[in-house]
């Protein structure tokens, strides 16, 4: 087959840069080169990409073999049909490596049309190094990288307030935006730049904190040979992702016109307020896969889409989402249309997602994703959610590390660990519940606190270890 770049297809004309984008990884690619990609075919947005590599070791040469080409395969399920999309993703411009090609790097600096950086450096990336300097070819940090590079563009264009550029960081931390400010003005201070441009930094340029979600498997070398079978030329950049799209990008209005995403179908929602939509993705999304992992794990089951399609795992997992539902003070249509797609993406027959893999540092998950559930659907109906809770006795359960005389895939950290080992060491059920509860490294409080909580999951325990899973369930379900 033909080599897969721009001569090849046809697409010599290049767009000028507009974006520059600071990551070349999978994500990136199927996430935000993909958004302004519709962007460009349905509201002729004109927008080319400049991918920076954020680290010494990365594949820009890859992208640049192929002339910034890669194809796009979109493989999902939804109401119930199996469905494909394929897209030849055609906006990146360049690809530049600053450790080999700093000058490069510099000169995006003075590109007229640049409106745009959006990055994904990971959840360390965002982090501030004082042994970075600006005479650094480039310095190590991304903040550090990025400074230099607005400096650069602020003395280049004599600090004109209109050449500011809107900052859209995508690394999944809290205020993702707002702690890259910060890392930039700490550079601002450390290098001792100039108060005209820490002032151009902090009012002619903006930033948008995000929240971004799709599940990108990438590069599908185990089924390469049918993916190949669709195209008519070599990709060695494929990437694969679900169909489910969802980019949560705090601004107004005049976000909403340099963005022009209302205008297309794609679901990107520029809101003032991004946490609700974090919540309703942490809660029902992360929250239904932290808890069906030890009920599912400890019944036999080793994915997320063996676990939603099972008849009684599948139906534990919707009532779990039921309860976690009702805890939530938004939109009970827009809950409900997102649990349908949730359910969606868990029954996709193109992922296979370990429930292994899912379950590192479990304890630490349930904190943040469930137990807030658990413990608002307690609040609000001064009774316990019989699934959330069995779905704690579960947790449990699968900390001791063995079940039916076979080794559980437990990985957490070795006090952790331990800690459970010197609990299930005390033998009697009430013992250990006691000593995980009143553990507050893992919970942040003393669960024992919780009025009938300790004594539900001794009972939850107790039909467990006496009836399995599943019968110890429908036990339990009766009894409360």
């Amino acid at each position: 087959m033909k080599k897969l770049n721009r001569v090849n297809t046809g697409l010599e004309k290049l767009n000028p840069i507009k974006v520059v984008q600071f990551g070349e990884g999978n994500f990136l690619r199927a996430f935000v080169d993909y958004a302004f990609q519709r962007l460009n075919n349905e509201v002729d947005f004109n927008a080319g990409i400049a991918i920076v590599q954020p680290l010494k070791d990365g594949m820009v040469h890859l992208i640049n073999d192929q002339d910034g080409l890669y194809t796009l395969f979109m493989n999902g399920i939804k109401k119930g049909e199996k469905i494909q999309d394929i897209q030849l993703i055609s906006n990146i411009v360049k690809a530049i490596n600053p450790y080999s090609d700093f000058a490069d790097y510099l000169a995006l600096a003075k590109e007229e049309e640049l409106q745009f950086i959006v990055s994904n450096t990971t959840e360390a990336g965002i982090e501030f190094l004082d042994t970075d300097t600006p005479d650094m070819q480039p310095p190590a940090a991304f903040p550090a990288k990025l400074t230099v590079l607005l400096h650069e563009r602020f003395k280049h264009f004599n600090g004109d307030a209109s050449k500011g550029v809107t900052v859209i960081p995508c690394e999944l931390i809290d205020y993702n935006s707002e702690t890259l400010k910060k890392c930039i003005l700490q550079y601002c201070d450390l290098w001792k730049l100039e108060d005209a441009f820490k002032t151009w930094v902090s009012e002619a340029c903006t930033y948008h904190s995000t929240l971004v979600d799709r599940i990108v498997p990438g590069y599908p070398r185990a089924e390469i040979e049918d993916y190949n079978s669709k195209l008519d030329y070599q990709d060695n950049l494929i990437v694969a992702a679900e169909p489910f799209f969802l980019w949560a990008i705090e601004g107004g209005e005049d976000l909403k016109q340099k963005l022009p995403f209302h205008k297309t179908d794609l679901n990107v929602k520029i809101v003032d307020d991004i946490r609700p939509f974090k919540m309703i993705k942490v809660r029902i999304l992360n929250g239904a896969h932290t808890a069906m992992v030890p009920t599912s794990l400890l019944y036999g089951n080793k994915l997320v889409m063996e676990t939603v399609n099972g008849d009684f795992t599948g139906k534990f997992v919707n009532s779990v989402i039921s309860e976690i539902s009702e805890t939530l003070a938004m939109d009970k249509n827009e809950i409900t249309a997102y649990t349908e797609e949730v359910m969606d993406r868990f029954k996709n027959p193109f992922i296979k997602h370990a429930l292994a893999d899912i379950a590192l540092n479990s304890i630490s998950k349930f904190k943040v994703r469930v137990l807030p559930s658990l413990l608002g659907y307690y609040n609000a109906n001064n009774k316990l959610p019989v699934s959330l809770t069995f779905s704690l006795a579960s947790l449990i359960q699968f900390y001791k590390g063995t079940w039916n005389n076979e080794a559980l895939p437990v990985k957490d950290t070795p006090e952790l660990v331990e800690a459970f080992k010197d609990a299930w060491e005390l033998g009697a059920l009430d013992a250990v519940v006691a000593a995980v509860l009143a553990n507050t490294d893992f919970w942040g409080e003393d669960l024992t606190k919780i009025n009938g909580l300790s004594e539900a999951l001794v009972v939850a325990l107790t039909e467990i270890e006496a009836n399995g899973i599943e019968k110890g369930y429908a036990h339990f379900s009766k009894q409360y």
